[in-house]
């Protein structure tokens, strides 16, 4: 298989972290962004920056830091268990792009990150219709539990939408995608929104973090109903505080400005049941929220059958057309 084009993002320097080599922001917001075509193997090895795909094979994309170098404090990092969180910058292909970009949240049951199946499965996905994929490595259990998963979550859309421009995407165009703890986080993000606040001394922390659309893909979303919830993720993210379980039941707080959403679930999955996106879809009905939901009859979570997650894709890709995010943006 032919390797694809990758690009290169450095704002100041590439720092290393034990033993695998990050891009680090300086000054998020004031220092440019350059871009490099595709390097050299001897360069590549040379930047020591780390190759990885849903097949193995060698795909180089560019790994940023969510927040400013040295805020966080450093721990333990393995790909699924970040101790300092990071987003992976996947763009489509030149004269391919549509000014559409995707935050995409891989599932885990708030205890790891599926970067492998879900962000780059995903990340080929959109990039192959023309969309631009960020996928992040937020903080989980047991490290650590909410809100900090949310706050990365909205962290990553306030730093694509101030910096839209860099990566030839739309701030007006920006989408969120969850798959399973992941689409739980999702969907906390587009109930509990966070508009930016205009007196914050972060730069970041003024754009807001609300996305256009959002896509839930077997999503966690109950935390009270105790025949629908996985209890994994609600003990992973709340740490079993019993207080935190009506905040965190997404399906209770969608509102008339949770923006449009689109959900896919298996009719099978017994470890997140498909009522999980039905309850969610229900209440979008209830608050006049643009909503589309599929339940495949033989899907099983975490659509690992081939065929099962190309319908759900094909199902995903006509609804982007029919709501203009594969059409490109007028510049």
């Amino acid at each position: 298989m032919a390797r694809r084009p990758a690009h290169f993002y450095c704002d100041h320097f590439l720092s290393i972290r034990l033993g695998v080599f990050v891009l680090s922001f300086i000054n998020t917001m004031k220092q440019p962004l350059f871009i490099f075509q595709i390097l050299s193997l001897a360069a590549l090895t040379l930047s020591g920056f780390t190759l990885s795909s849903a097949e193995g094979l060698a795909h180089q994309v560019p790994r940023l830091l969510l927040w400013p170098e040295g805020s966080i404090a450093a721990g333990v990092e393995t790909e699924r268990d970040p101790a300092i969180p990071t987003m992976d910058v996947h763009l489509p292909a030149p004269g391919k792009a549509t000014g559409t970009g995707v935050i995409v949240l891989p599932g885990g049951s708030y205890g790891g990150v599926s970067m492998e199946f879900e962000g780059v499965h995903a990340a080929k996905f959109l990039t192959d219709h023309g969309i631009a994929a960020f996928v992040v490595r937020y903080r989980h259990a047991p490290r650590f539990h909410h809100p900090v998963p949310l706050q990365d979550a909205q962290r990553a859309m306030q730093l694509v939408r101030a910096r839209a421009a860099e990566f030839q995407v739309s701030p007006q165009r920006l989408g969120l995608m969850g798959f399973s703890a992941g689409g739980h986080l999702a969907s906390t993000v587009i109930t509990q929104l966070e508009l930016g606040q205009a007196a914050a001394v972060d730069p970041l922390a003024r754009v807001s973090a609300r996305p256009d659309f959002a896509i839930l893909i077997y999503p966690v979303i109950t935390f009270s109903d105790t025949a629908f919830v996985h209890q994994g993720s609600r003990t992973n993210l709340t740490a079993g505080r019993a207080e935190l379980w009506p905040e965190l039941s997404n399906e209770r707080h969608v509102s008339a400005a949770t923006p449009p959403v689109f959900l896919v679930h298996g009719g099978m999955d017994t470890s997140v049941p498909p009522e999980n996106s039905m309850l969610f879809a229900a209440a979008c009905r209830r608050a006049g929220v643009s909503v589309e939901l599929h339940v495949l009859s033989q899907g099983e979570h975490a659509f690992r059958d081939e065929a099962i997650r190309g319908e759900a894709y094909e199902y995903l890709q006509h609804w982007l057309n029919r709501n203009g995010w594969l059409n490109a943006a007028v510049r």
